[in-house]
């Protein structure tokens, strides 16, 4: 059973790994060393992956773990998207933040920020998702920028990111309302670009979706492993290490033709747009809402 004290050391584990993450982006330092970084301290905090960290650069929105290439490393040009995940018996603390090594940005970085926490000001039990949802647009406008529109916070369940609630980063005309003791993540894109994004190549993030029998033993092996997830997602480096780079990708391509997992490719912005990105997980109280990742 997930308890309210589980979501808290959760949401405290996440923030306090996606900081000390975030101190170690700089000019030169290889992506993997990045995640390697912190999966330790989440490890160390005594909380698991709730998903495998997402490194997101520039025009790409979220959903990038670039671990196939290991010594690729940050440069002067790079806009990075920090997303970090921690679960704790079930609960989910996720938050994300962005760090421009250009030093051109800054502006587009607090677009997001001001974006999310102006949201969170609002929310309390009863107000539409739509309202929440003007706010990201009208506080990101007036930056400049466009909020990306088909990108979205959720709710969060037990063993569940996206639990079914869509939290718009646009007034979308959702009548639907927050509800008190509902878990949700405030999540604000904002982008130099037009504001949608589409579906990247090379996916290296998966979930089970659907057990089903499978003959090899090497797909055996690796199901076994993603069962162990009960359902959260994985990557193929996360895979690689369990049984081996080539083991991998052989259990990955048959799970994938038997419609078994779901893939999460990167987000990339249709125009190439610049993106930045903030989000903290909250709990909607009965007088507003606390912030859990903090």
């Amino acid at each position: 059973m997930t308890s309210l004290e589980d979501w808290h050391k959760a949401g405290h584990a996440a923030h306090e790994a996606l900081i000390y993450g975030a101190s170690l982006i700089k000019v030169g330092v290889k992506y993997s060393d990045i995640s390697d970084s912190v999966e330790k301290k989440l490890k160390e905090l005594g909380a698991n992956l709730a998903f495998p960290v997402n490194i997101s650069i520039n025009a790409t929105a979220a959903h990038d773990v670039p671990y196939s290439i290991e010594e690729r490393k940050f440069t002067e040009n790079d806009l990075v998207k920090l997303d970090v995940g921690a679960e704790i018996n079930g609960a989910i603390g996720d938050n994300a933040l962005t760090v421009d090594l250009t030093g051109k940005h800054s502006d587009l970085v607090k677009a997001s920020k001001d974006a999310r926490d102006k949201a969170i000001e609002i929310i309390k039990p009863g107000i539409k998702l739509r309202e929440i949802g003007k706010v990201i647009e009208k506080t990101i406008i007036s930056y400049g920028f466009q909020p990306i529109r088909n990108l979205s916070g959720h709710s969060l369940e037990p063993y569940t990111i996206h639990a079914g609630t869509t939290i718009p980063n646009h007034d979308d005309g959702s009548n639907e309302t927050l509800k008190e003791g509902m878990i949700i993540a405030i999540e604000p894109f904002a982008t130099t670009g037009d504001g949608l994004i589409h579906e990247g190549n090379n996916a290296e993030i998966f979930a089970l979706v659907q057990k089903k029998p499978v003959r090899s033993l090497v797909t055996r092996e690796a199901l076994k492993y993603m069962e162990e997830r009960k359902g959260l997602p994985t990557s193929s480096r996360w895979l690689a290490q369990k049984i081996t780079p080539l083991k991998a990708n052989f259990a990955l391509k048959e799970m994938n033709q038997l419609e078994m997992i779901h893939t999460y490719p990167p987000l990339i912005e249709v125009k190439k747009g610049l993106v930045s990105q903030s989000e903290h997980t909250i709990l909607v109280t009965k007088e507003g809402c606390e912030i859990l990742t903090k």
